[in-house]
């Protein structure tokens, strides 16, 4: 090493050992800043209404209201100056920058073009709004049905004729474009493509009352549901009462209504796959009408949030329950906000609740669960209830063509 500097010149050493300096990019923020709220966010902004909800996917009030809940969660959002005394990027670029990521599915140096932000501090915005989001609007928009939902739920499935339904189940594939390569093998779904699978129950308004993502694209909807927590509840006895009537019988257990791939439990009432009698098509056509919300829930996530289209290009595995969760949440935010029924939510309150005697003793516990597992998986029952639901949709439905 000695004998080659050596033969360099003073002036050839100097630049080999010379620190490479940072290069600055001076992308004037604040007129990008100025900008985007003449555009959008001023009294009379150059762009109307329904062009905010079409590049927002949300109207400007509920925008600035999710704004006002993040930035009071994390203060990186308020607008500060830097080192220099300059100001930084302001709250709604921020923001916006995130919006767009999720919204347009776009790289994250797309959004120098606009909103004049780098690329680290898009991904930056994208991941610490993604953090918030979850934080602040969690316990809301991800809970599972209280007694009032419940009761909702069950008049909708009345009127559809499946009294006790709670809504519908399915999986979604969302395919992982850098997805390691030791992990293609398990990640692979039948197009060999790697990805990670949502699990969902929606309803008639396109809610998503249960969320389970992170599976490997190679198992099946049954497998999936085989760790799922969407019984969870229900085996704990912490789920609130149901109580409904079919053709003069009482049932205390909802259900869901799925496609064919699940299995033929309490919980899970599937179509039948090759109607011959006139009441049997008429229960096939109802149940896979209805079956179809949670299809549509995904299409409707899908198309307003390109990034759950994939393929997506973000590493950590994290990164993407994050991502998927904060779309999930902003997806119900906004059905809330555009059905008119947004009201004032409080968590409800830590009871004090005395734990049962079989909490404190395992082979209690264990018969407490296993008799719960029984009821669940009952295949005997799901034919007597599928049996039942076929005369109430003849007597409710019987004079339509089927």
């Amino acid at each position: 090493m000695n004998a080659v500097m050596q033969l360099l010149s003073p002036e050839k050493v100097k630049a080999l050992f010379q620190r490479r300096k940072r290069r600055y990019i001076k992308r004037d923020r604040e007129e990008a800043a100025q900008r985007l709220f003449q555009d959008y966010f001023a009294e009379n902004p150059t762009f109307p209404p329904e062009m905010f909800r079409r590049q927002f996917r949300m109207h400007r009030e509920l925008f600035i209201r999710i704004l006002n809940g993040v930035t009071a969660y994390d203060e990186w959002f308020i607008q500060k100056p830097d080192a220099f005394g300059c100001m930084g990027f302001t709250p709604i670029q921020k923001m916006t920058a995130a919006i767009r990521i999720l919204a347009y599915e776009i790289s994250a140096d797309l959004c120098d073009k606009y909103i004049k932000i780098s690329e680290t501090t898009a991904v930056k915005s994208l991941k610490r709004f993604c953090d918030s989001v979850i934080a602040v609007y969690a316990g809301q928009y991800q809970r599972t049905p209280n007694e009032k939902d419940i009761a909702r739920l069950l008049r909708e499935g009345e009127e559809k004729g499946f009294p006790g339904m709670l809504g519908s189940i399915d999986c979604m594939h969302w395919v992982w474009k850098n997805c390691p390569t030791g992990w293609h093998g398990t990640h692979r779904e039948r197009n060999h493509k790697p990805t990670l699978i949502l699990e969902a129950v929606a309803s008639k308004d396109l809610w998503i009352w249960h969320a389970f993502f992170g599976m490997a694209g190679s198992n099946n909807d049954v497998n999936v549901l085989d760790h799922s927590p969407v019984f969870n509840s229900l085996i704990n006895g912490t789920m609130p009462p149901i109580n409904y009537e079919i053709n003069g019988h009482r049932r205390t257990m909802g259900y869901y209504l799925s496609d064919g791939i699940y299995p033929k439990w309490t919980t899970l009432i599937q179509t039948i796959p090759h109607p011959t009698t006139v009441k049997e098509k008429l229960f096939a056509k109802k149940q896979k009408a209805v079956r179809k919300y949670v299809e549509r829930a995904f299409g409707v996530l899908q198309i307003r949030w390109a990034i759950t289209q994939g393929p997506v290009y973000y590493w950590d595995k994290e990164d993407l329950n994050k991502i998927m969760r904060t779309c999930i949440i902003l997806h119900n935010i906004i059905i809330e906000d555009e059905r008119g029924h947004i009201l004032q939510w409080t968590p409800p309150p830590d009871e004090p609740i005395s734990l049962p005697q079989y909490i404190r003793n395992p082979t209690m516990l264990a018969a407490h669960i296993s008799g719960h597992f029984r009821r669940i998986r009952n295949r005997a029952d799901n034919a007597n209830l599928k049996r039942h639901l076929m005369e109430h949709l003849w007597n409710q439905f019987g004079n339509e063509d089927v």
